[in-house]
């Protein structure tokens, strides 16, 4: 079984090991192994793990989870030189991983939280013969894209990446609205769940603009709805959240 090495045990490196604790075999490289063992603990099997103060990583397919802060410092405590370098760094490029870490190869990939379920959206960019080997591992969480550039990345590091944190927040003001109407809350979050849920199995083969026209009937709720959220510029707010991500990783 193929070894993947994880450089940092935060939550998006257990996310990924958890999709692909089946097919690979995990060892993990952070600086506690008090945090070491609770990764392991957490994702319920046994791993291989070692501090990283002169760590090789010589010949070996690494996925890079520690934070865009924190590159020069850890490049300075490992040693070797990687086969190929997986990195989930938001805004970190490629020019910067190749020039601390010196592997052969750098693939740039932006999952997000849902690959602890398999769900990911995973977007990648990089050494192009590294492409189809990209997909697969990655494809092991969710669904990926391969992007042809780093500012295209970028910009989808603010969408799928950042973008379950801005559903988080529409998903708990609706439930919020149908409380202030007179819900009781636990209805309000199972109804919500289920709005999600179906919502999302929709939206992968319909235009969003079609399901909108097939839900707003003239003069109806959901227009009157649809116009309250216009009214409250939240497409506005949706599309300056992405700027703002885009701008925020191209400064880390």
């Amino acid at each position: 079984m193929k070894t993947i090495t994880f450089i940092g045990n935060g939550n998006m490196a257990l996310s990924i090991a958890k999709g692909l604790k089946e097919s690979y075999k995990i060892e993990v490289i952070g600086r506690s192994i008090d945090k070491l063992n609770k990764f392991e603990d957490e994702l319920g099997i046994e791993i291989d793990k070692a501090l990283m103060d002169d760590f090789s990583i010589e010949n070996k397919t690494v996925i890079f989870c520690v934070k865009p802060v924190n590159v020069e410092e850890v490049a300075a405590r490992i040693k070797g030189k990687a086969r190929v370098v997986y990195s989930v760094l938001a805004g970190t490029t490629i020019s910067k991983l190749k020039h601390n870490l010196h592997p052969n190869a750098v693939v740039r990939a932006m999952p997000n939280l849902a690959a602890s379920i398999g769900k990911s959206m995973t977007t990648l960019t990089g050494d192009e013969e590294f492409k189809a080997e990209a997909k697969e591992l990655l494809g092991a969480i969710g669904e990926t894209l391969w992007l042809s550039s780093e500012k295209e990345l970028d910009i989808a590091t603010g969408l799928a990446g950042s973008g379950p944190a801005y559903l988080t927040l529409i998903a708990e003001a609706l439930a919020d609205g149908a409380v202030k109407q007179g819900m009781k809350r636990a209805d309000a979050m199972a109804t919500m769940r289920g709005l999600f849920a179906g919502f999302g199995e929709l939206i992968q083969d319909i235009h969003p603009a079609l399901l909108k026209d097939a839900v707003m009937s003239p003069g109806g709720t959901t227009a009157a709805g649809y116009g309250a959220l216009e009214d409250g510029n939240v497409r506005a707010a949706c599309i300056d959240a992405i700027a703002q991500a885009y701008k925020k990783a191209t400064e880390l």
